[in-house]
């Protein structure tokens, strides 16, 4: 599936609206997850693997001291909670951050990097979740649910070993939505993905399932214009962010459009903000020379 360019708002709206469209009798309202990137050349590329080197030996030892070091949290029973609440805290994790909201991920596309083009990308995450390995299929085909719980995911795979020793050689993507800490994940409509192989990265999965997901290109012009509409339909920091940190945020970029902050560690994708710079090739996800 090629990345298209949209050159308004009307023509993005009714891009994502027509992608957004039932398929399933099972599901009344749309399948897709959303994850919104502020530059094309932004790749989604985990926190873990930002590590580079080594990185997936150093997986169990993150989340081992995190949990020891972080004892006095309480995120629920699972290894899932404790991994989600890491993520949410900046841990390197191999988890990505999703949302059901195309307008929140837009969100996190536009609020900064205002030259530059940004990046729109949406997963079907009920098709993606038709080729999960048997058991963990009918854990959410019991529950009739369209993704996962963590205590769900807990019940098949209550550690990243079992976890990834589900996929029989072929990685596979499962999105599961975070507990709600607190009202940032909750005003977010919060998804969060994990590939069962923490040494693939999301755009080869992507790549290997083209069928699966849709991404389009927002010319700087087109991103001025959307911003413009997020803010009037109060999709902000000051919402998304709750607290004192995001309305210093809106102000500074609502007061500031043209000196919108403009760094690597912030207006990536959605709900992390950290995005790291790999070139892609338009109508393809991967990274090049990846």
């Amino acid at each position: 599936m090629t990345i298209s360019t949209v050159s308004s708002w009307r023509e993005l709206d009714d891009a994502i609206t027509r992608a957004s469209r039932p398929t399933s009798p099972r599901h009344a309202h749309s399948t897709l997850v959303f994850r919104g990137l502020a530059r094309t050349d932004y790749s989604h590329v985990s926190g873990l693997a930002r590590l580079r080197g080594d990185y997936a030996t150093l997986e169990r030892h993150l989340i081992r001291n995190f949990r020891k070091y972080a004892h006095r949290e309480a995120p629920g029973p699972t290894m899932w909670d404790w991994l989600a609440l890491g993520q949410h805290h900046g841990l390197p994790t191999r988890l990505l951050d999703w949302t059901f909201s195309p307008l929140v991920a837009l969100h996190f596309a536009t609020a900064s990097w205002p030259d530059d083009d940004a990046l729109l990308l949406a997963v079907d995450c009920q098709a993606a979740h038709r080729l999960l390995p048997a058991s963990l299929g009918a854990v959410i085909e019991r529950e009739g649910a369209l993704v996962f719980t963590t205590e769900m995911l807990a019940r098949e795979a209550p550690d990243l070993d079992r976890f990834d020793g589900l996929d029989g050689g072929s990685p596979f993507l499962v999105f599961f939505e975070p507990p709600s800490l607190d009202e940032r994940i909750v005003n977010q409509a919060a998804v969060l993905s994990a590939l069962s192989d923490p040494t693939c990265h999301m755009e080869e999965w992507l790549d290997d399932h083209p069928d699966l997901w849709w991404a389009w290109r927002i010319p700087a012009e087109v991103k001025a214009d959307a911003r413009e509409r997020l803010d009037q339909a109060n999709v902000t920091e000051r919402v998304l962010l709750p607290g004192l940190d995001g309305l210093a945020a809106w102000l500074r970029r609502y007061y500031s459009p043209d000196l919108a902050q403009q760094d690597e560690r912030e207006g990536g994708a959605s709900m992390d903000g950290i995005a790291e710079p790999v070139r892609q090739q338009e109508g393809s996800m991967s990274p090049s020379g990846g």
